[in-house]
Parts: structure tokens; sequence; C-alpha cells
């Protein structure tokens, strides 16, 4: 039996394809793709950024759907359960994950990172994400492409745990792209107080329709002292860097203030070191942080958050795709043509 999917052979070639439907094994299960979310790692993997190491591979780890099939010694799940799946494959041994940090687990893997992902009409779950709790039952009232926004919307939780945000911090989110009006909208639900840097005037738009107290458009602004004339002269509790580029990164530094928290969330491309001096981390008691991912319970916190309303993400997906259109979506993203967008397989197809 063949199913459709979108192939990656190298950099800037993925082809739409017939592959063999996979089987579900011992403790494996076996989902339907009702939807999968359209990630900045995608598009820097098909730039050539971090390409995987086995090729050709299917990307997509942002899945929701329906279990089409499980395995011999798979319990607590059924053929037509709504769910949606935590990415990342870990150990359950390991010094970290016995420490609750599964994503440092030392032996991890995952969708599009080792196995193929859920650019794909069908596919499967290792027992390493069941066994964790990573495939997780869905109310009937989230859509599946909702759904699919829990993995990215559980990375900006796991940052905001990281940063140690709180109410009435002063937050500074640095990019507004999906994921930095996701951080918008986590640090929000914290009870801080947010401001937005970025340099498009739509997406500062954008943040401040959903809540932003400030918006600065880091072209024009003295982005690091609007945010101390914003904050009594004091700075930012928090800043989060959305953005994955280091020399943007460097810039924001003197935006936190002493003793605060500057969180590196968006991945930095490998060799590109920028200077820190560490006469100000010391002096100012600085902390400096970054954030990988997400564990299972972050996730399982993001589909409550979603389901209860307390966080919207709805109006984050400015695009539905449908499979065949992912070479398409692949191209509006690169050119940041869409906020987020969603590939979405029918009941049917």
């Amino acid at each position: 039996m063949l199913m459709k999917a979108a192939v990656m052979h190298g950099k800037g070639d993925i082809r739409l394809e017939s592959v063999p439907v996979p089987a579900a094994g011992e403790g494996e299960i076996v989902v339907k793709v009702r939807a999968s979310g359209i990630c900045a790692t995608d598009i820097k993997m098909l730039l050539g950024q971090g390409l995987p190491k086995d090729l050709p591979a299917i990307l997509g780890h942002e899945v929701s759907g329906t279990i089409a099939q499980t395995g011999p010694g798979v319990s607590n799940y059924a053929t037509g359960e709504r769910v949606a799946v935590y990415p990342i494959a870990v150990c359950g041994e390991c010094y970290f994950c016995r420490r609750g940090r599964h994503n440092l687990c030392l032996h991890e893997f995952g969708l599009a990172h080792g196995i193929d992902g859920g650019f794909a009409e069908y596919v499967r779950i290792p027992r390493q994400i069941v066994n964790i709790g990573g495939v997780v039952k869905l109310p009937g009232h989230i859509p599946f492409d909702k759904a699919a926004l829990a993995e990215p919307l559980s990375c900006c939780l796991a940052a905001a745990r990281a940063s140690r945000t709180t109410s009435g911090d002063n937050v500074l989110v640095v990019g507004a792209g999906p994921m930095g009006l996701m951080h918008l909208k986590t640090a929000l639900w914290h009870k801080a107080k947010v401001i937005v840097a970025d340099v498009r005037p739509d997406r500062l738009a954008l943040a401040e329709k959903m809540g932003a107290a400030a918006c600065l458009d880091a072209n024009s602004a003295d982005v690091a002292g609007e945010v101390r004339r914003l904050t009594g002269g004091i700075g930012a509790d928090i800043v989060i860097a959305s953005l994955g580029a280091p020399e943007v990164m460097e810039r924001y530094f003197p935006a936190v203030r002493k003793g605060g928290i500057f969180n590196i969330f968006g991945g930095p491309p490998a060799g590109q070191p920028v200077p820190v001096d560490l006469r100000w981390v010391h002096y100012s008691e600085i902390v400096l942080t970054g954030t990988f991912a997400s564990t299972p319970a972050d996730f399982q916190q993001a589909i409550s958050l979603i389901g209860s309303g307390e966080i919207e993400v709805g109006d984050l997906i400015s695009h539905r795709y449908k499979l065949d259109d992912l070479l398409e979506a692949v191209e509006q993203a690169r050119r940041q043509e869409i906020i987020k967008g969603v590939v979405l397989i029918p009941e049917g197809d």
C-alpha cells in the first residue's frame, strides 16, 4: 500500500512522491496525519542548514491526526482516536531523562530527525515516544490545525520556564515571526508585560493586536534605550531572542536589566560566535541561557492550554495548504509571506 509524501532529497529539493505506508512494530503507533505545521527548522533544512544525515527524508514534526494502527504491546490507544504527537523519541533512562529533561536525552532522535516526519499521509510513531506519553489524546473540540501548534507552543512554554517568567515581569521578545508571537502569548498567559521588537511594521501591528504593551521598530529605534525608558531606566527582566541570527542577538544584550535573563531561543547556525563581555555578565549578574525544544510535560500543558482557550493559537495560522501544495508553502514561508502555515490532509485522502 502506498501513500503520498513530500520527500526531501537535498538542499532545495523536495518532491511529492508515492512511498510505502509505514507499519506499526512492537510498541508503536501509526498516525493518519490530518495536520502538520510548517516550522522554521523545515525551511532551514531545505536551505541546506542542518540537512538530515540520511536522505531522502520526510520532514514535518508538528503533527496531529488519528490513530490508524497500533502495534503489539500497545494499550490504552484505539484506532480512530484523535491525537497530537510529541516529536522527540527519548530513552527515558539516561542522566537527563531521569531528571525530566527529556529534550536533552543522550540518545534522542525523532520525527524529521532520524526518522520520517509528518509531511505525509501517515507517520510511524516509535515506541520511545509512545512510552513517555508523547501521543496525547485530543478533546473533540480541538481542531487538528490548532493541535498541530501544540509542539511550537510547548517550546515557548519551555523557554518561559527556563526564563522563570512570572506575573509582572517585563519581557522583551526579539522577533515577531510565528515563534515570537507565541512567546508573546505565552508571556501574557504568565501575566507579564511584553515588549516586541521587529523590523516589519505588519508583524508589529499583529503583535500589538495580540496584546503587546509596546512594539518597537528595530530599523529606527534604539531598542535597548527604548526598553530602558519603558521600564523606568532598569531594562527588561527577560529578553527572549526568538531569531536565530547571532549578530541580531548581540544587539539586544544591553536591553536586559542587571540580574536579568537573556534566553537564546532561535537556533543559531554553527560556527558563528559573538563576543560577550564577561565583565558585564559578572558585575551585572546576567543569566545567559538557551532553550531547545520541550519536554513531554510542556507538550501536554500546551494541549491543555489550547483546549481550554487560555492561549489562542488559531489566529497565528495565516495559511492552510494541501500536501500537494507543500512546495509553494515552503517557498512562501522562506519569503516570510506567511505567519504560520499548516498542511491539512482531509479524512478521506
